[in-house]
C-alpha cells in the first residue's frame, strides 16, 4: 500500500492536519484490514461549511450543511480511490456538541469517509449501526 497516495489539502480555510504520516498509516491499515490491496489517489480536502454546502448542492442536490461528502473514483474492486471533503467548521461544532476532542471528531469523520469508499452505507438504521461499529473499531487502532 502506497501511503504517499493519501494526500491532505485545504480549500478556503487555513487548516493543517496534525500527525499526517501517522494518520496516513492509520488510514492505510484500516483500508488493508477491509481487504483492499491498493490505494489509488485518495484526497482529503478540509474546507468550511460554506464550501461544502456548495458541493452538496452542486453534486448531490442537498441544500443542507454536512460534515463530509465522499466521491468514489475507484476503478477496480481491490483499489480504494476518491475525494473526501470535510467541513472543519462542522467537525469543530460537532466535537463540542458531542463532548469529544476536535481531533477525535475529525478522525471519526475521516474514517467515516474511508468506510464509505470501502462499501459501507449509513442511510438505513442497520447500515448506520454497522458503520458506527466500523468507525469505533478503527478509531481504537489509531
Amino acid at each position: 500500500m502506497a501511503m504517499k497516495d493519501i494526500q491532505f489539502f485545504s480549500e478556503d480555510i487555513e487548516f493543517t492536519l496534525k500527525n499526517k504520516q501517522k494518520v496516513r498509516e492509520w488510514i492505510g491499515n484500516s483500508i488493508k484490514a477491509e481487504g483492499f490491496k491498493r490505494i489509488g489517489e485518495l484526497n482529503f480536502v478540509f474546507c468550511s461549511d460554506a464550501y461544502l454546502l456548495e458541493i452538496n448542492k452542486q453534486y448531490l442536490n442537498h441544500d443542507t450543511y454536512t460534515d463530509i461528502v465522499t466521491f468514489d473514483s475507484s476503478e477496480s474492486a481491490d483499489t480504494i480511490a476518491g475525494d473526501i471533503f470535510i467541513s472543519v467548521d462542522r467537525t469543530r461544532e460537532n466535537a463540542a456538541k458531542f463532548g469529544v476532542s476536535e481531533t477525535d471528531e475529525l478522525h471519526r469523520v475521516i474514517i467515516h469517509g474511508v468506510m464509505h469508499l470501502c462499501g459501507y452505507y449509513d442511510k438505513k438504521k442497520e447500515d448506520k449501526a454497522l458503520m458506527t461499529e466500523k468507525e469505533n473499531t478503527y478509531l481504537a487502532k489509531r
